[in-house]
C-alpha cells in the first residue's frame, strides 16, 4: 500500500488535475486480498470502482467485469463488504482498435507474428465487414418479409434512418466525382514522381 501511495504522490505532480476512480487486478475473480486492496482506495475515492481482467482467457476472451463495493450486514455490528457488479461499456479510438485488432490476429499466426496491413489492405478489410453487415440486414428483411421472424418496430425505425443517411446520388454523377478524384490522384502521384526525379537528379549534378 505504502508503494501505491508513494506512486499516486510523483503522479501527482506531473498530472495534479487527475484522480483515482479506482483500481484493477488481473484474474477472472474477487479474491480474499480485493477486500485489503479495495479499503484502502475507498480513503482515496468515494465510491472506487474494481476491474477485474482475464488475462488466463478462461472463456476464449480477455473479459473485463466491474464493481463497486456495498456495505452490507447489522448496523453497530460486525460488518462486511460486497461487491455489485456493473455494466462494462468498451469506448475507444479507431487507432487504438486497429491496434488490438492486430495483436488479435497473431493468436491465428504459428510464430505468432503478423506484419501490418497496408491501406490497401485496411480499405478492403474494413468493406468486407460492411459487405457482411448487409448481408445479415438483408437476410433479416427477407426474413421479415416471409414470416419467418416477426417484424420489430425498433429495428425498422433503427434501419430507415441509416437508409435516409445514405446520400443519394445519380450514377452518372458519381461516375464523374470518381473519375475527377483518379485524376486528381493520379496528377499528385505524377508531381510526387517529378519532384522525386529533381531532387535524384540535383544530387547527381552536385556530385559531379
Amino acid at each position: 500500500m505504502e508503494f501505491a501511495k508513494n506512486m499516486y504522490e510523483l503522479h501527482k505532480k506531473v498530472s495534479p488535475n487527475e484522480l483515482i476512480l479506482g483500481w484493477y487486478a488481473t484474474g477472472h475473480d474477487i479474491t480474499e486480498h480485493s477486500v485489503l486492496i479495495h479499503e484502502y482506495y475507498s480513503r482515496e475515492a468515494p465510491n472506487p470502482i474494481h476491474l477485474t481482467v482475464d488475462t488466463s482467457l478462461q472463456n476464449g476472451r480477455m473479459s473485463i467485469k466491474a464493481y463497486v463495493s456495498t456495505l452490507m450486514g447489522v448496523p453497530g455490528r460486525t460488518m462486511g463488504v460486497m461487491f455489485t457488479p456493473l455494466t462494462v461499456k468498451y469506448t475507444y479510438y479507431d487507432t487504438e482498435r486497429i491496434g488490438v485488432d492486430l495483436i488479435m490476429k497473431t493468436c491465428f499466426s504459428p510464430n505468432r507474428v503478423i506484419g501490418l496491413s497496408s491501406d490497401l489492405q485496411q480499405v478492403g478489410g474494413a468493406s468486407a465487414r460492411i459487405q457482411d453487415a448487409l448481408s445479415t440486414v438483408l437476410q433479416y428483411a427477407e426474413d421479415v418479409l416471409s414470416g419467418k421472424v416477426s417484424a420489430d418496430n425498433t429495428v425498422g425505425r433503427f434501419l430507415m434512418s441509416l437508409v435516409n443517411q445514405v446520400p443519394k446520388i445519380v450514377p452518372e454523377d458519381f461516375e464523374t466525382m470518381l473519375n475527377s478524384n483518379i485524376n486528381d490522384l493520379l496528377m499528385v502521384t505524377y508531381l510526387a514522381n517529378l519532384t522525386q526525379s529533381q531532387i535524384a537528379l540535383n544530387e547527381k549534378l552536385v556530385n559531379l
